[in-house]
């Protein structure tokens, strides 16, 4: 078996210097679409090389699914190695219950700070100048992802940004292709939380989230949010929506719809179908109106164990998730951007070097979870996915219900 030298670290130390035997950790999360499966195979194999054993807990569905799952094993004294969670309330209830292993002492050793950007990030993962998880990648949801030979058949000019996508819908639609792909449940949220940013702009949007500015949220700028989303609802027959996300970029791989809006978790899939960006498919990101990127990303966590050897495997792994070699792999396969940006990507795709470019521009922005808490998005969904669904409730309607919720969203 190959080994994995694991230098400097603290977690080398305490395999080394200990003679710990192979451990198996069970690493639950979220990810079981082609491209995810793929990218986290990469973790596996390098988690593998260290000769311990990383046993996979995919749980199917979406994180509003894995996440009670994954919180009621903790709690219920049945807890997994690694866990991957979203930072946030959630995360902190259990850190303050002294139920997570602190990673402080490895992530100074292995100058986390230094090597982690945004600094955003490890600031998420740190409760009370602790650290207690590690950040694996940078994921932004705001690309609209577009099928070109669909328009090219079509004999519709391939379009730029989302405005002339709302244009031509009816141009699409009349060739009898789906326009615009959705998934039911959080995938509407991400389809008009989309349209949302690239509407009323991140200093808008930031504004109202973070600064719970309510006179912007009931006003003009604003009400042209939810027209535009009232625009979105008009375009999509009910009865083409699919179950799952990567049910409807599929439609736009297979030719069967010209487009999807969703994260930057998509491109996973173009990849595994053999897709070239620039050629087959286009992505853009901010919907192509103001390029953008959140800054949020996946973490994972380590419960705490009794069992002395399985916390040394858990820093190891912990040390693992961050190294070059794993971040190349892992997010060259997930679509997403590394955590570290000392990582050669020369290999990325044209849509991660678009991601690659606005980071380094500073167009980035917080991720509405850094900025409001879990209730109060939730509550946002159930508005955004109602208002969708439901074509007697008025743009004024729907933008009262969710300045309400802005109003009374607790402080973070």
């Amino acid at each position: 078996m190959k080994k994995f030298a694991v230098v400097a670290t603290m977690a080398a130390a305490l395999m080394l210097s200990t003679g710990a035997r192979a451990t198996d950790v069970e690493v639950t999360h979220w990810w079981t679409s082609g491209g995810e499966a793929a990218a986290v195979a990469e973790f596996a194999k390098a988690f593998d090389a260290t000769g311990n054993k990383w046993v996979d807990g995919a749980i199917a569905g979406s994180g509003d699914t894995a996440r009670p799952i994954i919180i009621s094993r903790i709690l219920g004294g049945n807890p997994m190695g690694a866990t991957q969670l979203n930072p946030g309330k959630d995360a902190d209830d259990l850190v303050k219950a002294g139920l997570m292993l602190d990673l402080t002492d490895l992530a100074k050793s292995e100058g986390w700070a230094d090597i982690i950007n945004p600094k955003s990030q490890l600031a998420s993962c740190t409760y009370d100048g602790h650290v207690y998880c590690v950040p694996v990648n940078l994921h932004s949801a705001q690309w609209i992802w577009i099928n070109r030979h669909v328009y090219e058949t079509a004999g519709v000019p391939v379009p730029k940004d989302w405005f002339e996508f709302v244009k031509t819908a009816p141009d699409i639609a009349a060739k009898g292709i789906v326009p615009l792909s959705v998934a039911n449940g959080w995938p509407v949220q991400t389809l008009l939380a989309d349209i949302e940013v690239a509407v009323a702009g991140v200093d808008n949007y930031v504004k109202v989230y973070k600064d719970r500015d309510i006179a912007l949220a009931t006003g003009p700028e604003y009400k042209k949010v939810f027209e535009a989303m009232d625009a979105a609802r008009k375009i999509v027959d009910p009865s083409t929506m699919v179950p799952q996300w990567n049910d409807a970029v599929a439609l736009v791989i297979q030719g069967k719809a010209a487009a999807n809006v969703m994260g930057d978790w998509a491109g996973g899939e173009f990849t595994v179908a053999k897709m070239v960006s620039g050629k087959d498919y286009d992505c853009l990101p901010g919907l192509g109106v103001t390029p953008v990127l959140d800054t949020g990303g996946d973490v994972f966590y380590f419960p705490k164990n009794s069992n002395p050897d399985v916390e040394k495997a858990q820093l190891v792994l912990a040390s693992t998730l961050l190294k070059k070699e794993t971040q190349l792999a892992f997010n060259l396969k997930k679509g997403s951007l590394p955590i570290r940006q000392d990582v050669d990507l020369s290999a990325a795709s044209d849509c991660m070097q678009k991601g690659i470019a606005i980071l380094k521009s500073g167009a980035n922005f917080p991720s509405n979870s850094q900025m409001m808490d879990r209730d109060s998005l939730n509550q946002i969904r159930d508005i955004y996915n109602n208002f969708f669904a439901d074509k007697n409730v008025t743009v004024e309607e729907a933008q009262a219900q969710f300045a309400d919720v802005v109003k009374n969203a607790p402080p973070l």
